[in-house]
């Protein structure tokens, strides 16, 4: 599948624990601490982030976590990571008990009125994801059926859209991603909404499962959220800018999704 090229630019960061500081670093440290920035991320969203548990040990990885390492150490920051459920980041922010989100989220006029965005960094496609013995083509075709998506995310507020002009279609709001999937091959669901990049790795591991495009409509696009008025947004800006300008995007996007999605 062809995937649109990136519009803007993104961010980087040196990956540190699972786990919230007791204060954000945003406003910087005392003496010879070092200056901490918390990155609050939803870790089941491969490969944005995820959990590598090869070698016994678990740590977060990804496309956004690539770009918060970078982001941070241009800064001169360390990077500590919160791995939290998806419709809990950006009430993260709002209580301070986190300086920025990354985790391939959408920037619609909505989530702009509780925190402010970066330049979008990634864009990309949803999907309906199905299994193979169901004959799904479009969203018309989800009349009649229990549809998956995950809490807060914009493939819910797509699914909420698409319930008002398809009869009998219901919705069953998840946590997170393999709990998606995990309804759907247990046939306790008949389709879901994914993006792209990310129901591709899945169907990857699932040869049962199968997915169409839907034809896009409304906001799109992957951006870094942060608190209301943070001085953060012009300087992530700036690196993510330079990142484009400098191939080290480009070079991110091959690495975590592949030559097809330049």
């Amino acid at each position: 599948m062809k995937r649109r090229w990136f519009l803007a630019s993104t961010a980087a960061v040196a990956i540190a624990t699972v786990g919230l500081t007791a204060a954000c670093g945003g406003g910087g440290t005392t003496g010879s601490e070092p200056k901490v920035l918390t990155m609050a991320t939803s870790a089941d969203y491969p490969p944005y982030e995820f959990v590598e548990t090869a070698g016994g040990t678990e740590e977060i990885v990804g496309f956004d976590v690539d770009i918060a390492r970078h982001i941070a150490t241009e800064l001169g920051y360390e990077l500590q990571i919160s791995n939290i459920d998806f419709n809990g980041l950006i009430p993260a922010l709002q209580a301070g008990r986190a300086d920025f989100v990354m985790a391939g989220m959408t920037p619609t006029e909505e989530r702009k009125q509780n925190v402010a965005f970066s330049d979008i960094y990634y864009d990309a496609k949803q999907t309906i994801v199905f299994p193979s013995a169901i004959a799904i083509t479009s969203p018309a075709d989800l009349g009649g059926k229990t549809v998956g998506v995950q809490l807060g995310s914009i493939q819910e507020e797509l699914a909420n859209e698409l319930v008002k002009t398809t009869p009998g279609m219901k919705l069953a709001p998840l946590n997170r991603i393999n709990e998606i999937i995990q309804e759907l091959k247990s046939g306790r669901i008949e389709a879901a909404i994914i993006e792209d990049t990310v129901a591709t790795g899945f169907l990857a591991n699932n040869p049962d499962l199968k997915m169409v495009v839907i034809p896009e409509e409304g906001p799109a696009g992957s951006a870094v959220a942060f608190p209301k008025d943070s001085e953060l947004v012009s300087e992530f800006n700036r690196v993510l800018a330079e990142m484009e300008s400098s191939g080290l995007m480009n070079e991110l996007i091959i690495k975590w999704f592949g030559d097809e999605a330049k």
